[in-house]
């Protein structure tokens, strides 16, 4: 059995500032606790449901940065022999967990409102505005500084996700926080709180979905077996690609496992040369850059292309 690897030039090993990444989760920690202090205290006092949400929300996002900066760390430990593939799965476990937070404070987010509605309370505007144009403004310096890396890594996305879902619960407290102090509408409070809320289950979803795609192993959405097989077999050498596995580790790291059958019972040398046109081709043209080959010539196997284990 072959195992080859090819790195992109994105490759993590090569970035120059490895410790970019942890240091702007840190600043983020920093600026959500004290958005959430402030707002807590601050919806307590004006009686705003939507402050108060937004000062939970902040809360669960000071948690899930937590997660993902301790992720983030541990994702940059070494394999060793009882971790041969080290931490690499961690960032991902960071996103599935953040995406779950997501949800399960929209639901709750839901329920206060609902019964916020039934029964409105005068709230304290001023302080609401106050606290929400701040809000704004420190979300706002968090999610410039995650949007750069957000792009590629699910970890960050998940912390990106978290704050600018925060800036936009407190653009929408804002203005919650103009409607009541000049047209007295307190209802809006509970509104806001729930589409807000919605938000987050609808963000918090799709990271959801996509997080547990990876974790179980499925075939990234972007990568067609049958389009693999063909083009694997297009190699004069190859008669057959079979009992295919294609998983991604990580966001950086696609594995392709399988039987590939040869025309002649060729020698290690000829099937080196054959393994090097099958990794290039599946790395330029499909982007995966872990392959593992087991060379087989007239065995008496399986030929499909998933064979159940």
């Amino acid at each position: 059995m072959a195992h080859n690897h090819a790195h992109s030039p994105n490759d993590s090993h090569g970035h120059p500032h490895p410790d970019l990444k942890g240091r702007k989760l840190l600043l983020s920690i920093l600026l959500n606790i004290g958005i959430t202090v402030a707002q807590a205290i601050g919806g307590v006092i004006s009686g705003s449901l939507s402050l108060l949400s937004d000062a939970l929300h902040n809360f669960s996002d000071v948690l899930s940065l937590v997660v993902s900066y301790i992720a983030d760390r541990y994702s940059k430990k070494d394999a060793s022999v009882t971790k041969t593939f080290g931490y690499k799965r961690a960032e991902i476990i960071a996103a599935f967990v953040n995406s779950a937070t997501l949800i399960i404070v929209a639901v709750y987010l839901i329920y206060e409102a609902i019964l916020r509605f039934m029964d409105p309370h005068t709230i304290e505007s001023g302080l609401v505005i106050w606290l929400a144009i701040l809000g704004i403004i420190f979300n706002g310096f968090s999610v410039l500084l995650l949007f750069k890396d957000s792009k590629s890594n699910m970890n960050m996305r998940s912390a990106y996700l978290h704050l600018l879902t925060d800036m936009a619960a407190s653009v929408a407290v804002l203005i919650g926080g103009l409607l009541m102090k000049y047209y007295e509408w307190f209802w809006v409070d509970s509104l806001l709180t729930v589409l807000i809320a919605l938000y987050l289950l609808i963000m918090g979803y799709d990271l959801l979905k996509s997080s547990f795609k990876v974790l179980m192993l499925f075939t990234p959405d972007d990568l067609n077996l049958e389009v693999i097989n063909k083009a694997v077999c297009k190699i004069p050498e190859i008669k057959n690609m079979h009992h295919i596995h294609i998983w991604q580790l990580n966001e950086q790291e696609t594995h392709l496992e399988a039987h590939v059958e040869f025309h002649e019972d060729i020698t290690l040398t000829q099937f080196d040369a054959a393994l090097t046109k099958v990794e290039e081709m599946l790395y330029h043209d499909f982007g995966i850059n872990h392959v593992t080959i087991q060379p087989e010539h007239q065995k008496d196997d399986p030929k499909d292309i998933i064979v159940q284990d």
